[in-house]
C-alpha cells in the first residue's frame, strides 16, 4: 500500500473532519487517494511517471473561517498575503526550538523559504512567492491550516 499505514489514515480522516473543504487529493508513489465530502473515495494504483506530490483542497464554503483567517480580517497590517498552498500543520521553523524561517522586517525572495506545512508526516517547504519585506506572521506555528489560508503578509518591494 506504498507505505501509507492506518495512523496516516486516521491523520487524514483527522485532518477532513477539522476542515471546511469538500475534495481532497493525495497522490505518494503508486498510490492516488482522492476524498469527497457526500461523494465517492478512490484508491487506485498509477504509473510512476504520472506521480505527482500535490493536495488539492477546494473550500465548500469560502466564508468558513479558521483560526488564521480569523487572525488576518482583525489586523491592519499592510502588504500582500502569501496563503497556504495546502491543507496541513504549518511550522514557523525547522524543529521546534530552531528560529523561524522568516520575521516581521525580514526581506523575502520569491524562493524564500517561509516556513513548512506537515501534510501525513511529510514535511512540505512553502516559498513566499513574491519579494518584500515580512510585515506579518499571521498563521500560528503548529496550527491546522487549510489552502488559501494567510500565512505571512508581505510588504512588496
Amino acid at each position: 500500500m506504498s507505505g501509507i499505514t492506518k495512523s496516516d489514515i486516521n491523520e487524514i480522516m483527522s485532518l477532513i473532519e477539522n476542515s471546511n473543504f469538500t475534495e481532497l487529493k493525495i497522490e505518494t508513489g503508486d498510490l492516488k487517494i482522492e476524498l469527497r465530502r457526500g461523494g465517492t473515495a478512490t484508491a487506485r494504483p498509477v504509473a510512476p511517471e504520472q506521480v505527482q506530490a500535490s493536495v488539492s483542497v477546494p473550500r465548500a464554503n469560502e466564508q468558513a473561517a479558521t483560526p488564521a483567517k480569523a487572525a488576518a480580517a482583525g489586523t491592519q497590517s499592510e502588504g500582500t498575503i502569501v496563503p497556504a498552498p495546502m491543507l496541513g500543520i504549518f511550522y514557523h521553523a525547522p524543529k521546534p526550538g530552531d528560529e523561524p524561517f522568516v520575521k516581521p522586517g525580514d526581506t523575502v525572495t520569491p524562493d524564500s523559504v517561509i516556513g513548512i506545512i506537515e501534510v501525513m508526516k511529510l514535511m512540505n517547504r512553502v516559498m513566499a512567492g513574491v519579494s518584500g519585506i515580512v510585515t506579518e506572521i499571521v498563521a500560528p506555528s503548529g496550527e491546522l491550516v487549510e489552502y488559501e489560508d494567510p500565512l505571512i503578509r508581505v510588504k512588496v518591494a
